[in-house]
């Protein structure tokens, strides 16, 4: 699903750089851009925006015209990356007419880019036709720490909404970022900011410009927010007066189930079925005993088909239009919104109800509900109307429509029933006419996401182990088993494998992997069986000294920076580890560690040992919780995960009798 967008570089200052005696080659705003004197930054800071600004001009025909200008200062040899310039379009209703660049060295020499050095290609090179593309310069290999990059370009285009966007920053630290939009006499603009305090535009006439200075770079951190949920970001919409004869000319929504409404009419006329459609779904489902079988019978079937986007007249609207589900099936391929719109069709067929979702795929918190518009979202999905008799962990409730199922039919590592984490708890659009309506996706517990781990160990008198274990994960842990799994060749699964276990036990040779993916069910399940020579160390000929804890996680959370800036973004998930170790003949414990147990807002830990029957049984309980801790409380994210730490390296002590 395509949503305008434009795509900034950032390069920049060394706080210690001298003055530049910039030639006259560089136009007068880079040479101002260029003069700017930031602040002393972090060694990691790779580099600093020195200047961000696009003006938008509306013409009385509908037509955008946008300036944009950019210049950035390269700090390190990493930022070298920034020193390039991008600018997009859509073939059908739109065009670049012309971007130049410049690379200023520290000595003052200019280096121009113009036509004979810009690129044109499709945005996403793996799609294998698509309207949307890319003029860029590519000046990296040139740029190094101390030069400024900057560029300029002038495109035009039809817009298919009076909405548009600005992104005030990336990670980058900005000195200054503006936005401005001409219109027409008499047409008018309000706005929304995200992520920042209200930035009030100043007017003049029907010249709107808002901007920000100064913003401090944006660190990345484990388990951060998304950059999209810290970068300020603006939100326009703009409209002639009340009755003006331009006003049906122009495309804006003022509430969802506007937008519902509109969307409704580009999908309902594509999910008409055909004979084979029909014959399909039937020859699916015939086995099918429950609502919920043949729900997974036809979700399984649409997700195996191959994902091909072709997007044609997208600045008509196309990119928000699903292929007819005769086409989709036809073919046996197609993106998000032509998978979705063929499950519902192929669902229609035997009486079951389904209505598409849409949703922004790769953060949750992306999709802000004071701002109704299509161009929040990246993605399609599906919402199938089920009765009382399915039960699923996935099962929303609409007030007129009733229980829905939320499946995405694109991820085809998470089976009907279960939901990706990332899309978990977003807002989404539920697409159906008058009855639409933003709602918030649902949030699976942390059993549902469970890993399971039993290891039985045999210990020799030397300390040498043989090892059997088996992994049980369902739901989104699940899923990332799958996911990897799928992703390798088998031998290189393998070797995958076999690095793990010798993270745990050095010098481990394995003797088996066998992992059973059982898709529909949620499930996947991993037996490993290895041995590891001197795994306990033999101390004084008379003691056995060890870590119970063999394996740590499977996806543990680092956090080890003195203070946070941002909040922790947590997943739910379970994980239980039982390790049941057979005292080698003639040993008994010695010294083991105490209980722990670990209770917070967000999750509980616990780790018991236990001597019984001549075995020495330690256990571990992970309960985790969805949630975004805030910054103030990072200490206690901290010191949770600290603990879980210490549980995972304590020793075991035997001692011969």
């Amino acid at each position: 699903m395509l949503y305008r967008s434009l795509l900034f570089c950032f390069l920049l200052i060394a706080a210690a750089a001298p003055a530049l005696a910039v030639g006259d080659d560089a136009p007068d705003w880079l040479q101002q851009a260029a003069a700017a004197k930031p602040p002393a930054y972090d060694k990691d800071v790779p580099a600093v925006v020195l200047h961000q600004e696009q003006v938008v001009k509306l013409d009385s025909d509908g037509r955008l015209t946008t300036t944009t200008t950019y210049a950035v200062r390269i700090l390190t040899r990493e930022g070298r990356a920034y020193a390039e310039a991008v600018e997009t379009y859509l073939t059908n209703a739109g065009k670049v007419k012309e971007i130049r660049a410049w690379l200023i060295r520290p000595n003052g020499e200019v280096k121009k880019y113009g036509k004979d050095q810009v690129i044109d290609r499709m945005c996403n090179p793996l799609d294998i036709y698509d309207e949307c593309r890319a003029k860029l310069i590519d000046a990296t290999l040139d740029a190094d720490a101390g030069m400024i990059f900057g560029y300029q370009s002038s495109s035009e285009e039809q817009p298919l909404f009076s909405q548009e966007r600005w992104v005030f920053q990336s990670r980058l630290p900005t000195l200054v970022s503006r936005y401005t939009l001409s219109l027409p006499s008499n047409w008018q603009a309000s706005s929304i900011t995200f992520n920042h305090p209200n930035v009030a535009p100043v007017v003049s006439g029907s010249t709107y410009t808002w901007e920000l200075r100064n913003l401090p770079p944006i660190v990345p951190e484990s388990a951060s927010p998304v950059v999209t949920n810290l970068a300020p970001r603006l939100a326009v919409k703009y409209s002639p007066a009340e009755g003006s004869s331009a006003q049906a000319r122009t495309r804006s929504f003022d509430n969802w189930v506007e937008v519902s409404r509109w969307a409704t009419e580009l999908h309902d006329p594509q999910a008409v079925p055909n004979e084979a459609i029909i014959a399909k779904t039937l020859q699916l489902t015939a086995g099918a005993k429950t609502e919920l079988d043949k729900i997974r019978a036809v979700g399984r079937f649409v997700q195996e088909l191959q994902y091909i986007s072709i997007d044609v007249g997208v600045g008509r609207g196309n990119g928000f239009r699903p292929h007819s589900a005769a086409q989709a099936f036809a073919k046996l391929y197609g993106d998000c919104k032509d998978k979705a719109n063929l499950m519902r069709t192929m669902l229609k067929t035997i009486n079951i109800t389904a209505y598409p979702v849409v949703i922004f795929s790769g953060d949750r918190t992306f999709v802000r509900e004071e701002w109704a518009s299509p161009t929040q979202f990246n993605h399609v999905i599906i919402a199938v109307k089920v009765s009382d008799e399915t039960q699923a962990a996935t099962v929303i409730t609409h007030p007129k429509l009733g229980r829905l199922l939320i499946f995405d039919a694109t991820d085809d590592n998470t089976p009907v029933g279960d939901l990706p984490d990332h899309e978990q708890g977003s807002l989404a659009l539920l697409v159906a006419g008058d009855d639409g309506a933003l709602m918030r996706m649902p949030i699976t517990s942390p059993e549902a996401n469970l890993l399971d781990r039993q290891s039985e160990v045999m210990m020799d008198a030397d300390g040498a182990i043989t090892v059997t274990v088996s992994d049980r994960a369902v739901g989104q842990k699940a899923a990332d088993f799958r996911r990897v799994f799928r992703s390798l060749s088998r031998p290189e699964y393998t070797g995958m494998i076999e690095t793990w276990v010798a993270r745990g036990a050095n010098g481990a040779k394995v003797s088996k992997v066998n992992p059973t993916d059982s898709h529909t069910e949620g499930r996947f399940v991993l037996d490993i069986e290895f041995t590891a020579r001197n795994y306990a160390q033999l101390m004084q000929d008379k003691l056995l000294v060890f870590r119970p804890a063999i394996f740590g996680q499977m996806r543990t959370l680092s956090l080890t920076e003195a203070k946070r800036n941002h909040p922790i973004v947590l997943e739910a998930e379970a994980y239980k580890d039982t390790v049941r170790i057979k005292l080698p003949a003639g040993f008994v414990v010695d010294e083991m560690p105490d209980a722990m147990k670990l209770e917070t807002s967000f999750g509980t830990f616990s780790a018991t040992y236990e001597v019984k029957d001549g075995y020495l049984v330690f256990t571990r309980n992970l309960i985790q919780r969805t949630a975004t801790i805030p910054v103030e409380d990072y200490a206690k994210v901290k010191n949770f995960y600290a603990g879980m730490r210490v549980a995972e390296q304590a020793p075991v002590v035997l001692v011969k009798k």
